[in-house]
């Protein structure tokens, strides 16, 4: 029985400009920086200005479908081992989040972690949430946090510090010649 939150209801959003954020955050950290640079910062603050409400709108969906695209490389990499995802990734990741309190704000964590949990089972993030009602001003770092930090994860599982941009690029780069 399809589900209302099924992926294939779900807008994709803007996929290019979300990884591109999580990215540049993954290179950002790699490179032993802490904090943003002030100069990457103002690129992306301007980036997002120039998006426009509904640019920004494509781009948190476009988050919520690394988000599931992660989890869902995340399952089919836990099946092979019999393992289960929902295991081993959500404590990890709601353990990493409270260890943020000035990005992730204690009462969101649980949203975050429903939306690894619903891309999981192979439901879209975004739909998910969006049976909750609108999405908050601080959700949005959170969600960035989220992505970022599975990100991170599939590129420690693989031992390669670019492993979850590109399989992301190249399912993009495979949309785009079909």
């Amino acid at each position: 029985m399809s589900s209302p939150c099924g992926p294939e209801h779900a807008p994709v959003g803007d996929v290019g400009a979300a990884l591109m954020m999580v990215d540049s955050r993954l290179k950002s950290i790699h490179a032993g920086k802490t904090a943003m640079d002030p100069e990457q910062q103002e690129l992306i603050n301007q980036f997002a200005a120039s998006l426009g409400p509904g640019g920004v709108d494509d781009v948190l969906d476009g988050t919520c479908t690394l988000i599931y695209m992660f989890m869902t490389w995340l399952r089919k990499a836990h099946e092979a081992q019999d393992k289960d995802v929902i295991e081993y990734v959500v404590p990890t990741l709601v353990a990493t989040l409270r260890r943020m309190p000035k990005s992730v704000p204690s009462e969101v964590i649980p949203t975050m972690s429903g939306l690894v949990v619903a891309a999981g089972i192979g439901l879209s993030p975004n739909l998910w949430r969006n049976q909750y009602g609108d999405w908050t001003a601080d959700e949005m770092n959170p969600l960035e946090a989220t992505a970022f930090l599975l990100a991170e994860h599939i590129n420690r599982m693989t031992d390669d510090p670019d492993f979850a941009t590109r399989i992301i690029a190249d399912a993009l780069s495979l949309t785009d010649e079909e």
